[in-house]
């Protein structure tokens, strides 16, 4: 089997991609993340996907590398990564009774070829009005700093939401799972 290269060094993408039990390596990209002019969200996510791909080819050769993006959205306005407890309570109080899509995308570059085969899949996520102390409170117990829009489906913000609509529930988490599978036996790996 080909060597296995995941072009992210998340955790939750790293717990996603050893569902699979498909041996593999991490890599980090050192790619910047700033959105072009005039770029729209998923667009982002795709272009993104393939830079982080594409920046750990070099150390790679002969193998398949995946790189992944998400770009959480609401009309112009994008919410990345809070960093810090002040911005994700901002991003919340902003995000309080909407629906937000996030736009998950994913690369799997053959850097024997050069080839890159990218799929962008949207979730569309509902928040449900929050109180300004649900917001602290939950922030204060999660600590979602590293996540783009500061709330984790997979654990406690899932009682910030109203709804999620997606064709995948871990691309929400980071990595859309259904999209790379097929990515990865059109590749040649076997999935199961």
């Amino acid at each position: 089997m080909r060597k296995l290269v995941l072009a992210s060094t998340s955790r939750y993408r790293r717990e996603l991609l050893e569902r699979l039990e498909i041996p593999f390596e991490t890599a980090k990209p050192d790619t910047d993340e700033t959105p072009l002019a005039g770029e729209a969200p998923a667009e982002t996510a795709i272009r993104l996907a393939e830079a982080k791909a594409r920046a750990v080819a070099a150390r790679h050769p002969d193998a398949l590398i995946i790189g992944s993006d998400q770009v959480a959205s609401v009309g112009d306005e994008r919410f990345g990564k809070p960093g810090t407890v002040e911005r994700a309570i901002a991003q919340l109080r902003r995000m309080s009774g909407k629906a937000i899509t996030f736009h998950t995308a994913v690369c799997l570059l053959d850097t024997g070829t050069g080839h890159a085969s990218t799929l962008c899949i949207p979730t569309e996520v509902g928040f449900r009005t929050l109180s300004d102390e649900e917001i602290e409170r939950y922030v204060a117990r999660e600590v979602p700093l590293d996540c783009a829009g500061s709330a984790k489906s997979e654990a406690l913000g899932i009682t910030l939401l109203d709804h999620i609509r997606g064709d995948d529930p871990n691309a929400l988490v980071g990595l859309p799972m259904i999209a790379l599978c097929r990515l990865l036996r059109e590749a040649g790996i076997r999935t199961i």
